[in-house]
């Protein structure tokens, strides 16, 4: 069987050019993000730059893929005359490129949380490292997108929480999930575990324990649930339900006023299927 493998390989060139010698902003591209170039600026990592993908039509080496990299190295190294790494098709049309820009993520698969929490946790990332332990010793696990009994699948709620309000308040919202619902699966959604953060940063040592424990612990998970959808959406909501039931034959109550403006944007992406609710 003679099998041509060539044919399996791109008929590509790599060449170091200057971004100043680069033209992107094609017609059938997304116009440049501003917020996307300063994301990968702030979090510039040289091992993370890909070969960026030129055509080279009569003599002018058009990006297809890669505006926002140029762009970010550009911003990081404050010269446009740095160079980047181009694989560079020569024999592409115009329609052809715009072609191979529509199809390439077709086939593209984003890495979950979870695979990519793990393998932060393979490089000894210390971060990553303190947040698996820290659930370890409330005797839960870490999972994917299958909730079960005692597994947090919220990995991104997690790191949120320890990037915004810390280890210690992570803790605490651990501590007060478990001790109240007993690991109960929707008890840890990434919903619930944002808005007991925001109720402890909210009101801090305020918010009782015991009470909040002895209160909540009697109210299903489903009442919480429909309770937050028929106040907002996301972790507010969640917070806000959370909240009505502790106030309840309360003396003292804590004002629902003291919620706003104590979380991070992060905290009202609605990362949790809490489907089996709806009919």
């Amino acid at each position: 069987m003679n099998t041509d493998l060539n044919a399996y390989v791109p008929d590509v060139i790599f060449e170091k050019i200057p971004i100043k010698n680069l033209v992107s902003c094609q017609d059938y591209q997304r116009s440049l993000s501003e917020s996307q170039i300063l994301k990968i600026a702030h979090e510039f990592d040289l091992h993370q730059i890909n070969p960026v993908k030129v055509s080279r039509r009569d003599g002018i080496n058009y990006v297809f893929d890669g505006q926002h990299t140029i762009e970010a190295v550009a911003l990081v190294s404050n010269s446009r005359d740095t160079p980047v790494w181009c694989m560079i098709y020569d024999h592409l049309c115009y329609e052809h490129e715009a072609h191979i820009f529509a199809e390439q993520q077709k086939h593209h698969r984003s890495v979950a949380p979870f695979d990519t929490f793990n393998a932060h946790l393979e490089s000894g990332s210390e971060k990553h490292l303190l947040i698996r332990d820290l659930v370890y010793s409330y005797n839960l696990e870490l999972g994917s997108k299958k909730k079960r009994y005692g597994t947090i699948c919220a990995i991104a709620a997690l790191e949120n929480i320890f990037d915004t309000y810390g280890y210690h308040v992570l803790d605490k919202v651990l501590r007060i999930l478990v001790s109240t619902w007993e690991g109960e699966m929707y008890s840890l959604s990434g919903n619930t575990l944002n808005a007991v953060a925001r109720l402890i940063a909210a009101y801090g040592d305020v918010l009782n324990e015991e009470t909040f424990k002895e209160r909540l612990g009697l109210i299903p998970m489903k009442t919480i649930i429909r309770t937050a959808r028929e106040r907002r959406p996301g972790s507010l909501g969640y917070a806000e339900a959370m909240l009505v039931f502790y106030n309840k034959k309360c003396k003292y109550r804590l004002s629902m006023r003291k919620l706003y403006g104590t979380a991070s944007d992060e905290d009202d992406l609605d990362d949790d299927d809490d489907s089996y609710m709806d009919g």
